[in-house]
């Protein structure tokens, strides 16, 4: 917050920003990537450059090993700039730790050699997603269409969600779905560029296509129905305790981070606009009572909103830093603070 009037209200960030080189340049692409459907390319290479990529990786795999609360941080600064930017960037770092955690050991390596690549990932699984494997040795091979995956063509890796063509299993059941991840640049994987949405237009939230594409034995995790159960499970096999944490509870958290940083943007335009603003009779709009009223109201809902998001992060920080397995009340948690703060935020805008 460049505005010391706004600013008053919320407290800095507790550590340096990885993000703070980078936030002229998010924030000057910012219209273009509106007005284009694409982040600038020099600010996706920019973010792979920084340690943003690794933030939400482990030190085991090469990662800087984040606090939840230190990415929401980040991710609030950036979208603060460019919503479109934080999201993909968002969507990196929650699926990254989704891999960690169904891969887990035995995808170690593989999830190191991303990590020290300073590599991009996505999870296209969205309604309408179609995928079929064939076995062939220890490999799959499979093909068809996966929607909703954004940040993909920024990226070098997709997670998929697939079947096994031979119908093994009860049909429609949880217990046929498979997963692994395959990089973007294989020849058998095309990105159709579908995303059409009137928010988020830079998100790039497309279609991935599988013709024939291989997925090698390290890259294969088991997708379980309840996932975020069985990770609680002491013999659930992971390489760090911070992934027995739910991915989704995370990326509430880490969403409603990202809407304080753009309703605090919006905030200190609105407060910068009206400084100079004529209202009747010659008073300035900015000695209005009501207007300093408003504005007030609207500061204290997102420093609330702030709040809430801080109180989940640093809940989340300390089981993890004390090896505390979650809860379903804690899963809870992390989706009823976010969505306080999410509410917060609307009703300040």
């Amino acid at each position: 917050m460049e505005d010391p009037y706004v600013s008053a209200y919320f407290e800095a960030p507790r550590q340096p920003l990885h993000c703070e080189p980078l936030l002229p340049g998010i924030a000057k692409q910012a219209a273009d990537a509106d007005r284009t459907r694409s982040v600038s390319p020099d600010v996706i290479a920019a973010i792979k450059h920084s340690d943003l990529m690794r933030l939400s990786a482990t030190e085991a795999i090469g990662g800087c090993e984040a606090s939840i609360a230190a990415i929401a941080e980040e991710l609030e600064a950036v979208s603060a700039c460019c919503s479109s930017t934080s999201w993909c960037l968002w969507n990196h770092l929650c699926v990254f730790h989704f891999f960690c955690g169904v891969l887990g050991p035995k995808g170690q390596a593989l999830l190191a050699r991303i990590t020290a690549a300073h590599e991009w990932v996505s999870l296209p699984a969205g309604a309408g997603s179609a995928v079929i494997g064939r076995r062939d040795g220890d490999d799959w091979v499979i093909r068809g269409s996966a929607a909703f995956a954004s940040g993909s063509r920024y990226g070098e890796w997709a997670g998929v969600v697939f079947t096994d063509e031979t119908g093994t299993g009860a049909k429609g059941s949880a217990a046929e779905l498979l997963f692994g991840v395959v990089r973007t640049d294989d020849p058998g994987v095309r990105i159709d560029p579908t995303w059409n949405g009137m928010a988020l237009r830079a998100s790039a939230t497309d279609h991935i296509h599988y013709e024939d594409v291989r997925i090698a034995p390290e890259a294969q995790g088991v997708w379980l129905n309840e996932y975020r159960k069985e990770y609680r499970r002491p013999d659930y096999a992971v390489f760090s305790e911070r992934y027995r944490e739910d991915w989704v509870g995370l990326s509430d958290i880490w969403l409603a981070a990202q809407a304080v940083g753009c309703a605090g943007a919006a905030l200190e335009d609105v407060a910068s606009g009206v400084r100079d603003r004529v209202a009747i009779f010659g008073v300035k709009m900015s000695e209005r009572p009501m207007v300093q009223v408003n504005l007030g109201q609207a500061a204290a809902k997102i420093a609330l909103a702030r709040s809430a998001v801080r109180t989940a992060c640093e809940e989340t920080d300390r089981r993890i830093a004390d090896g505390i397995t979650p809860t379903e009340a804690d899963y809870l948690r992390q989706l009823s603070l976010p969505m306080a703060a999410l509410e917060l935020c609307v009703d300040a805008l």
